[in-house]
């Protein structure tokens, strides 16, 4: 029996040591690595001109007075500057900074405070709103403290990390937690590869760095999950994907893409079952560009692309991520299965940026409406504009973009205001919108309530009579 416990007993004490030796200890203190990594992230502070139509009055005139027409001037747009607030970290000794794209875009100035008390102009290098990246340059001749990029790929689920920036504009701010995912995808860029993590991230985090405990970027802070603040849901662009992006930034000040000129979906069980292939993984073809390399090279809609240049595609959502790190010209080896066989093609691939696929999809502008009933025009709200508000990633509704002087919101709703309820229904298209208005209208009290979020992002409850 002795000798039974005394092996028992062995078996246990070596598979601790085992765990234990696999294991990284729970840090003590982030003290020493937050104090070294400080004086490398930066705040960021934007401004741009904001044209809004806004009430000087404390008071609203009630409808058919005759002061509606004598002060209706007073309601005629003005302009306004408004202000952005984000974070950035420094990688050069000559200060180049790598932020968000949209902490810093459509910007007219760009301010960059290092260690909380240096602040400095800083111009843009180069922007991608594809990923999200911009990078910047300090208007000095300082030299600064940079951090370096480590291995995202290398990064796992449940190791530790800190995150630094200028949540709600207090700067230097710092919160730790765990990488809770790999791989996120939440529908906010063409290009999706998140790390989720439940370090908290807010308002005002957005371009700043995620830290693994040697104290190296393995990601850049661009979402959250949540209305009002950190839930515990983060989402950072992993270093590998952004060091590509940022690099040719610096050289190029833009990205070049590799392009295979193909649209693609998932397959499914059912299509894999068709085309006898052993189970759902790859990216099915449903159509080829005029011209592109994949025509070129004799690819048809119809074929799965199962591996390109050495790479295996078990996801449809794999493949653009892999095209686009792939350099411009390089040939490629992409293996397809077409007609129940595995065949192989050799293609040389083009530039995303001067494809005519990328041109049309940049010159597609949103489509504005006019709700006649009540003099605007608005347009859907789509994901760019989410992720330029940080708004929540659910938020549905309507962007005012025009307010005519005769509107009945003249007074109460600026330009920019985002229509989210009428009449305490959800509005998620200008039909919508244009049906509960009506409805209101032959109705006795012609009152209709509004729930919006204003240009600052306020969510605010709004009544106005219609005439």
């Amino acid at each position: 029996m002795s000798r039974i416990k005394f092996i028992l007993v062995t078996l246990f004490l070596t598979l601790s040591i085992s765990v234990q030796s696999n294991s990284k200890p729970v840090p003590a203190s982030f003290a020493d690595l937050a104090e070294k990594l400080m004086p490398s992230v930066v705040n960021i502070s934007t401004t741009q001109t904001v044209v809004t139509n806004t009430n000087p009055f404390p008071f609203q005139f009630p409808p058919g007075s005759p002061f509606e027409d004598m002060f209706k001037e007073f309601g005629t747009p003005q302009e306004r500057k408004s202000s952005a607030l984000g974070s950035g970290f420094i990688i050069s000794e000559k200060g180049i900074v790598v932020t968000n794209n949209h902490v810093i875009q459509d910007a007219e100035g760009i301010i960059v405070r290092v260690n909380g008390d240096k602040e400095f102009n800083a111009t843009v290098i180069g922007a991608d709103p594809l990923s999200d990246i911009a990078v910047l340059q300090l208007d000095t001749q300082e030299n600064f403290a940079p951090v370096k990029f480590g291995d995202s790929d290398k990064a796992r689920i449940g190791d530790w990390v800190i995150a630094i920036g200028n949540p709600f504009g207090l700067g230097g701010t710092v919160t730790s937690g765990i990488i809770s995912a790999r791989n996120r995808s939440i529908g906010l860029s063409r290009y999706e590869d998140y790390i989720q993590t439940d370090a908290s991230i807010n308002s005002g985090n957005s371009g700043g760095p995620l830290f693994d405990m040697n104290g190296d970027v393995i990601g850049i802070n661009t979402a959250i999950l949540g209305r009002n603040g950190s839930i515990g849901i983060g989402f950072s662009i992993p270093s590998n994907s952004a060091k590509i992006v940022i690099d040719q930034l610096i050289k190029f000040g833009e990205t070049k893409r590799g392009w295979l000129g193909v649209r693609i979906q998932d397959v499914t069980k059912e299509i894999a079952e068709v085309e006898k292939l052993d189970k759902p993984r790859g990216a099915l073809v449903a159509s080829v560009a005029d011209n592109s390399p994949s025509k070129k090279a004799g690819v048809k809609a119809g074929d799965i692309i199962l591996e390109f240049n050495g790479e295996k595609i078990q996801e449809m959502k794999e493949l653009p991520m892999i095209v686009a790190k792939t350099e411009v010209g390089k040939k490629v080896e992409v293996k397809i299965w077409r007609n129940k066989k595995e065949i192989t093609k050799i293609i040389t691939l083009g530039r995303l940026e001067t494809s005519e696929d990328f041109k049309v999809t940049e010159k597609v502008k949103p489509v504005e409406t006019t709700i006649d009933d009540l003099k605007i025009n608005v347009r859907k709200l789509n994901n760019k504009d989410i992720n330029e508000r940080n708004l929540p990633n659910q938020t549905k509704g309507l962007i005012i973009t025009k307010i005519e002087k005769e509107s009945p919101l003249i007074n109460s709703i600026e330009v920019n205001s985002i229509i989210i309820e009428a009449q305490k229904k959800r509005i998620n298209s200008a039909n919508e919108l244009k049906q509960v208005v009506k409805q209101v209208l032959s109705s006795n009290q012609k009152t209709i309530l509004l729930v919006i979020y204003n240009s600052q992002n306020q969510r605010r409850y709004i009544g106005i009579k219609l005439k």
